[in-house]
């Protein structure tokens, strides 16, 4: 293209389109930040242009005032043309504004290595760490301005809270301007986690709208929030199964009924089933360990200790899970001790921090609401649970001396749910097997 003919200005500078990097020969003007008549100082941006390997905005080198604007945006100029003309006061050397340039040509080629490094994503989606607000900022530029990346340094701004920052330039483009009015609101999104970009394969909860019918309103408490958090997250992380068998307590039932009274007197505590249900869990569970793990990644962590929560309702009527710590190495009498005193503090709501934390395994008596069975939801970070059901007298085949006969037996079923991430069939049933044999196999004439 011809040059265009520049009048002469007294005090006047020739603003030149600067080099923007070795193989650069020509940019397009994207925008102009100042308009003529505009006061301008040295280092503020004049203009921002665009070449085929990076957009970069353009400060002045010289203090002035705009007295012509040669060329409008989207007009490709060649490096070294003049594209404006400043009225200065005619003191800056020309050894300065040499240096200038050549400082725009350093922070232009520093800013095509930041691209190269760093991919910056077109739209960045976020959630704020306290009070869950979703929004969302969208800068069409792939890359930061030399200047934008110095004062970026000097505030210690990542790139990632850069691209959360609104964007006032054109085409969205972020202003050295937008950066310190960020600053100055106190870097609201200073804190913000990116939301990863979503696998288009993935699964998403459709957004319906249900019509919730009308009735009386009642605002969650503080723990039924929290359990229904548990619950949901539970089964978004583990894949549920469930393994169910049947169980003939009979032996435990008669046994416990004949020597509760004797229990409480020797020992001064009630002898209710779930110290015999904990006891016979922790045998199966020393049997078959790995399902006293939890998951961490791609490790399973098999746990050393044996901690048996039990899960159980509080006078609101929402549930807590209270530790037997270490219960393989409890004898009946202190397993029955804990288990009073902690279904005491729970029923007292004295329950304290170290007594609900640490289970490895939990059981759930679903038997006490009279459930005949449960699907129960898993503790997590545990990877399976146990519901025990009602037990219940029915008629029952049995193989005796003189053959099959039908008898009145106390039956109970068993459901486990587990983790299929690292608990297979074999595993879950197994196990679950195991507990029912330790109740079917109880001595009736065992001491107290």
């Amino acid at each position: 293209m011809k040059d265009k003919e520049i009048p002469a200005y007294a005090g006047s500078f020739e603003f030149k389109m600067p080099k923007l990097g070795e193989s650069i020969t020509e940019a397009a003007i994207i925008t102009w930040f100042k308009n003529v008549g505009d006061t301008i100082e040295e280092d503020e941006m004049l203009l921002e242009v665009a070449t085929d390997k990076v957009d970069s905005e353009v400060p002045s080198t010289i203090s002035g005032v705009i007295e012509q604007i040669l060329y409008k945006a989207n007009e490709v100029i060649k490096i070294g043309e003049t594209i404006a003309i400043i009225k200065t006061d005619g003191k800056t050397s020309s050894s300065k504004l040499s240096k200038k340039q050549n400082v725009i040509q350093s922070d232009s080629e520093e800013s095509l290595k930041q691209k190269r490094e760093v991919k910056k994503k077109r739209t960045i989606t976020s959630e704020t760490v306290e009070g869950s607000q979703s929004f969302s900022v969208s800068n069409s530029n792939t890359f930061f301005s030399p200047l934008i990346i110095s004062i970026a340094k000097e505030q210690h701004i990542s790139f990632e809270e850069l691209a959360r920052i609104p964007a006032t330039g054109n085409d969205g483009r972020l202003r050295k301007s937008d950066v310190f009015n960020y600053i100055n609101e106190g870097r609201p999104y200073q804190f913000v986690q990116p939301v990863t970009t979503q696998d288009p394969t993935a699964y998403r909860i459709p957004q319906l709208n249900f019509d919730k019918g009308k009735g009386k309103v009642i605002e969650m408490d503080r723990m039924r929030q929290m359990i229904a958090d548990r619950m949901v997250y539970s089964k978004h992380t583990s894949p549920h199964v469930t393994a169910y068998v049947e169980a003939d307590l009979t032996n435990m039932v008669n046994w416990r009924n004949t020597n509760k009274v004797a229990f409480e007197k020797k020992y001064g505590e009630r002898l209710t089933f779930t110290p015999l249900f904990v006891e016979a869990v922790s045998k199966a569970v020393k049997d078959f360990p790995n399902i006293n793990a939890s998951v961490d990644g791609k490790n399973i962590i098999v746990k050393e200790e044996i901690n048996i929560g039990m899960a159980t309702a509080l006078p609101s009527g929402n549930l807590i899970v209270p530790v037997v710590k270490n219960a393989d190495q409890k004898d009946l009498k202190a397993l029955a001790k804990n288990v009073n005193d902690l279904a005491i503090k729970a029923r007292e709501n004295k329950l304290v921090g170290d007594d609900i934390k640490g289970s490895t395994f939990t059981i759930s008596n679903v038997g006490t609401f009279g459930s005949v069975m449960g699907t129960p939801i898993i503790n997590q970070p545990e990877v399976a649970i146990l519901a025990l059901g009602i037990i219940k007298k029915r008629p029952e085949v049995i193989e005796t001396e003189k053959g099959d006969e039908i008898a009145i037996r106390s039956m109970m079923y068993l459901s486990l749910s587990f983790d299929h991430r690292v608990v297979d069939g074999f595993l879950g049933g197994s196990f679950v097997r195991r507990v029912a044999d330790y109740f079917e196999q109880f001595d009736i004439n065992r001491e107290i």
